[in-house]
């Protein structure tokens, strides 16, 4: 696939690594401008973009960004586009969002509200950089990873769980969008690495 990555950090390079690996084309784009992913674009084989060139004709775009500044993202450039949100709310980083304090909203409903007309699956926001790097295993493996991908969008869903699978990791349906609090950070499935039988007990454990 053609894939966006926004984002370089952690888990935006990772991504990039991973999915170059795999053989998708990767433009890879982040605040400090194309110049400041030259030696990312040299290892992986990636494109280093600006913004613009990451999400147009892109098929899937990750964003992997401080969640604070996803209201700066130009919402029609991701109009009908399939968005995985990998971000998560921490509000000693992101400052205090009053729908997200009180658990009102969902991060990911929240994302999908400044994003109108985007198609977004919540995933990649519960598991460790480095896990996600290098504890990608073969389908069938036992205690193979899972991760939770929370969608409205039945086919976007569809297409994000076969690249999970695709990366090493067993995808495991966790609802709607607002039901994905049951992913965010607090809750029994996040940094915990449980396989997908773990990851449903854990997400019907959840609370609010």
């Amino acid at each position: 696939m053609k894939i966006g990555i926004i984002g370089s950090g952690h888990i935006g390079g990772t991504l990039t690594r991973r999915l170059r690996t795999l053989g998708h084309d990767v433009t890879v784009a982040n605040s400090r401008g194309p110049q400041s992913l030259a030696d990312l674009a040299a290892e992986t084989g990636a494109t280093a973009g600006t913004l613009e060139e990451a999400v147009q004709g892109a098929e899937l775009v990750v964003i992997a960004i401080p969640l604070r500044a996803v209201p700066e993202l130009p919402a029609a450039l991701f109009d009908g586009k399939l968005v995985v949100d990998a971000d998560n709310y921490y509000p000693e980083r992101d400052g205090d969002i009053p729908e997200l304090l009180d658990r009102s909203l969902s991060s990911s409903r929240w994302t999908a509200d400044h994003l109108k007309g985007a198609r977004v699956v919540k995933v990649f926001n519960n598991i460790q950089a480095a896990y996600l790097m290098d504890r990608g295993q073969p389908a069938g493996t036992q205690d193979r990873i899972g991760l939770p991908v929370a969608a409205d969008d039945a086919d976007a869903k569809r297409l994000v769980m076969e690249l999970v699978d695709e990366l090493g990791f067993d995808p495991v349906d966790a609802g709607t969008l607002d039901e994905s609090w049951r992913q965010q950070p607090g809750t029994p499935v996040y940094g915990t690495d449980r396989d997908a039988d773990g990851v449903r007990q854990g997400l019907a454990a959840a609370r609010p």
